[in-house]
């Protein structure tokens, strides 16, 4: 609804429309939608018959490790301890002659 353009009375803008005046053009009201009844889901179509994918044979079990040489073991660990232990001291031994070397030059110099 717009203002009206001319001057109106005080109260006629907010008065209610005479109950008798023609509709204003406004659509009937749409009847109600009748139920539908539920007719369930569509049925599914059955699978193949060779649906299942192909089964293969279990592989055969695992075979025998051979048996371990425990004294063989014990001593190629203790050799590679000593390497091990000897690469550690040459490296220690070259560290502290490094930071020797370093000290003497920072108090001397």
């Amino acid at each position: 609804m717009s203002s009206p353009t001319s001057v109106p009375d005080d109260d006629a803008y907010w008065q209610r429309p005479d109950p008798d005046a023609e509709p204003l053009g406004r659509p009937a009201a749409a009847p109600p939608p009748r139920p539908v009844d539920y007719q369930g889901p569509p049925r599914a179509d059955p699978p193949p018959a060779d649906w299942r994918p192909p089964t293969f044979a279990p592989p055969p079990s695992p075979r025998q490790m051979p048996r371990q040489d425990f004294e063989a073991l014990d001593d190629a660990e203790g050799s590679a301890r000593t390497v091990t232990y000897g690469v550690g001291l040459v490296a220690g031994a070259i560290a502290l002659i490094i930071v020797c070397l370093l000290c003497a030059r920072l108090v001397f110099y």
